[in-house]
Parts: C-alpha cells; structure tokens; sequence
C-alpha cells in the first residue's frame, strides 16, 4: 500500500499549487501586503487557496485567529536576516491557522503531526518559494492522498505563520498540550530542495532531518532511512540543531519531545534564504517529489507502527 500512495505524489500538482501561491496570481504570501483590487491581504487570499484544496479533498477545515504583526527590516544586519521586531505601535494584523485531520480508526487518540508555515517574509518581498511554500505544497499534497487511505492513528496537518510574529505554531503547539494531546511525533516540513547553488547547478537531490532532542534523533534517523526502504533516491542527512526553534521547536517547548524539521539543508545554504530571489522557478520538482514521497513513507509506517517504529 505504501509504494502505491508513495506513486500519487503528483509533481504536476506541487508545481501547479507552488506557482500559484508565489508567481501567478500571489507574489508572496503576508498580511501587510494587499494586491491592487483584490479585498483579502495576500496571506488571507494563500488561506483561502489552501482551504479549498483541503476542502476538495473531503476535510473540514478548522481556522482559528492570532493576532501578528510584521517584522521590520534591518539592511545593517547580516545578510538574509534582515529581520527586525516590529514597533509597539506598528499595525497588528488577524492571522489564521488552519487545521484538519484524518482520523485514525484503530488508535485515534495518537496523533502524527505535520506542520508547515504557509507565509513569507513579512518584512522584504521575497515569493517564499523554498521558505515555505515548498512546505505547504508538499503538506497540501500529503492531505489530499492521505484523505483516500484508511489510518489507524491520527494524522493531522497544521498550516501556520511564522514570517510575522509572534509564531501562530506556538498557539496550535499550546493549545495541544493543553487538551493532553497524545502527538507521538511532529513533522516539520520548511524549505525542501535548499541547497546551495553548487548542488543546485549539479542536480543534487537532498533531504535533511534535523533534530533538538533524543527522541527527536530517534525519529529522524528513522525517516531517514525510509528513503533506502523505498528506494526514493535522495541524498539523506540527519542534522542535530542545537537550538530548539522553528515550528517544531514550539512543539518541543510545549512537552512534544519527538519533533523534528524536514528541509534541505542544514544550516540553510540556499543563496536566496530570505531574500527576494527565492522564486518558484528556482524549485528542483522532482526533489520536491522525492521530499514528499519521503515524508509520506514515514507518516504511512509510523501510522502502522506508533512510536515502535523508532523508539530505542
């Protein structure tokens, strides 16, 4: 079952679903910027898109609102981080993150957690292409395969913000632990296909897990060699990252230990890291592809298995 769900990852879809939240008609995904014409700010108009392919493919889309603002820019600071905190007096915009499940039928309290940030950079004009749209694409995708397949856990899929601050992934991360959440293993999925522009001229296609915590590594290890298993052709690494950030740092913080990052390459060695060049032509889809398949392989397994799969 899992080599044929892994075969209906569509690279005509990704291709179809990054353009158009980063080309054609969104050039970025941010709350403090509006298109001429249009009602909706651009990460609300990237909402509405997700919603509808959820939707298309039978989930009931839970939204809930947080309250940002944009970050400011700071050209004085090292490259690709221009990033500044806002003001206390700069405008606060209404953001949503977005939430649906396939509920398992055997073990429905224990829950696989993907998670992707679906906006870009608040604070230059930058598509997002790698950062993230590469991630909300590839978790919309999951969404739409796994909404066909029976799972005995539940897999649920959170798309949230994380170029404005405060991080909407530390609200749904506290929220969980809040109601006692049983997440056996969150699944961070940002920036896929970073590489460096050497690897990118010679066609490498990567994959990188990193991890912050032990059970983390144990994870990570475990996706990892999903890869070999299903003979999906990546170079794979598994990454510590000292730091427990991202959007599965807050999962982490919020006492979900076995969380872990899928991008790249880590540190992130991507040229065009927040910057203005990260466009989608500049996305390897076939490594797009490969990434998914990899990332389902593992969601697939650790839904057949719960944490066995990769407990020491």
């Amino acid at each position: 079952m899992i080599g044929t769900a892994l075969r209906e990852v569509s690279a005509d879809r990704l291709r179809r679903d990054l353009f158009h939240l980063c080309r054609d008609p969104l050039p970025f995904r941010r709350a403090n910027y509006t298109r001429p014409g249009q009602a909706l700010d651009s990460l609300a108009e990237a909402d509405a898109f997700i919603r509808a392919e959820l939707e298309a493919a039978g989930y009931e889309v839970r939204a809930t609102t947080h309250c940002v603002q944009a970050f400011r820019c700071d050209r004085n600071k090292p490259l690709h981080h221009w990033y500044a905190p806002p003001a206390a007096d700069d405008p606060w915009y209404e953001v949503a993150n977005l939430e649906v499940a396939r509920l398992g039928s055997e073990h429905p309290d224990e829950i696989i957690q993907l998670v992707s940030h679906k906006d870009s950079m608040s604070w230059i004009d930058s598509p997002g292409a790698h950062d993230n749209a590469v991630g909300t694409v590839a978790n919309t995708e999951m969404a739409r395969i796994l909404a066909a397949l029976p799972t005995k856990r539940t897999v649920r899929l959170l798309f949230c913000n994380e170029e404005h601050t405060p991080w909407t992934s530390c609200c749904a991360a506290q929220a969980a632990a809040a109601r006692g959440d049983r997440i056996i293993a969150v699944l961070n999925v940002d920036s896929l296909d970073t590489k460096s522009d050497e690897e990118m001229a010679a066609g490498r296609l990567q994959h990188t897990v990193t991890y912050s915590t032990d059970e983390g590594r144990a994870l990570a290890e475990f996706i990892v060699s999903r890869a070999a298993r299903y003979e999906i052709g990546l170079d794979v690494r598994v990454t510590r990252k000292p730091r427990v950030n991202d959007d599965d740092g807050m999962f982490i913080k919020a006492g979900f230990p076995a969380s872990v990052m899928n991008t790249g390459s880590w540190p992130n060695a991507d040229s065009e890291y927040h910057m203005p060049g990260d466009v989608p032509e500049r996305v390897n889809i076939e490594n797009l592809v490969r990434s998914t398949q990899l990332v389902l392989a593992a969601i697939l397994e650790l839904d057949a298995g719960g944490t066995a799969c990769f407990a020491e």
